[in-house]
């Protein structure tokens, strides 16, 4: 019987890092372990609408920084960094509301996402937001996959809705493809996220997939161990003809 393995946790070490990154105590991985669920949960839910990719967090002894990874970052920035210092601080009084333990020196840092429509999850927000203001689902996630299919580096998509689509009584699941999304490769740098469109009649589920293609730890990945491969019997071909050639020559003179 098969698995389905989250594609992230697939290759974790290989092709990922942990969104959290830090070394604790015993004593205080719980503490740690808990604040990071809650206020990921309580950024992901005020941030909604703000086009947010990822949220990571890195803790030293003293020391926790906090990465925001978004396509639109002047929402969150705001006018002369406004919106980035209030933000800092409805972080620190969330963390004073779930009692966690306040860090010493605490920075807040957003990144703006390069290429979005690369992004499985702002590629999925954009689809939540085009299926809750009413338009016809089959025409959100047909645009939406060839947007995709044109932003630089991507190679397959796959988008999957499952709900009450279209206000029917039945919920139904409906899914497109474009290209390849080789899931069991290691190397296939896949992008995955679910998402949920709340809508009047009940709530519509969503998935996505981005392929972006295969990563190999060369710095030439036009060249792979198989085209090294099939050179060499070309070459030593190349050297039995050209000796064949030698000996021919040295018989006739």
């Amino acid at each position: 019987m098969s698995k389905i393995v989250h594609p992230y946790a697939h290759r974790l070490i290989i092709l990922r890092d942990w969104k959290s990154r830090w070394f604790a105590d015993p004593k205080k991985y719980v503490s740690y372990l808990k604040g990071d669920v809650l206020i990921r949960q309580y950024l992901e839910k005020k941030l909604r609408g703000m086009y947010i990719s990822t949220i990571e967090i890195e803790r030293s002894r003293k020391a926790t920084r906090f990465i925001i990874r978004t396509s639109r970052p002047g929402l969150i920035i705001g006018r002369n960094g406004e919106g980035a210092n209030k933000l800092k601080e409805d972080i620190l009084k969330k963390m004073d509301q779930l009692k966690l333990l306040k860090p010493e020196d605490f920075k807040l840092e957003i990144i703006e996402v390069g290429n979005p429509e690369a992004d499985a999850a702002i590629v999925a927000y954009m689809i939540a937001e085009g299926l809750e203001k009413r338009l016809p689902y089959r025409r959100v996630i047909k645009t939406i996959i060839e947007k995709v299919m044109t932003a630089r580096g991507v190679e397959g998509a796959r988008v999957v809705l499952s709900g009450r689509l279209g206000g029917a009584d039945i919920a139904r699941t409906e899914e497109l493809k474009r290209g390849s999304v080789p899931l069991q490769s290691f190397r296939a740098d896949i992008d995955f996220k679910r998402e949920c469109a709340t809508l009047s009649y009940g709530v519509v589920g969503i998935k996505v997939w981005i392929y972006r293609g295969k990563i190999f730890t060369d710095k030439k990945p036009a060249r792979s161990a198989f085209s090294t491969a099939d050179a060499r019997p070309h070459d030593s071909l190349q050297r039995v003809e050209q000796a064949g050639g030698r000996e021919a020559k040295l018989k006739t003179d």
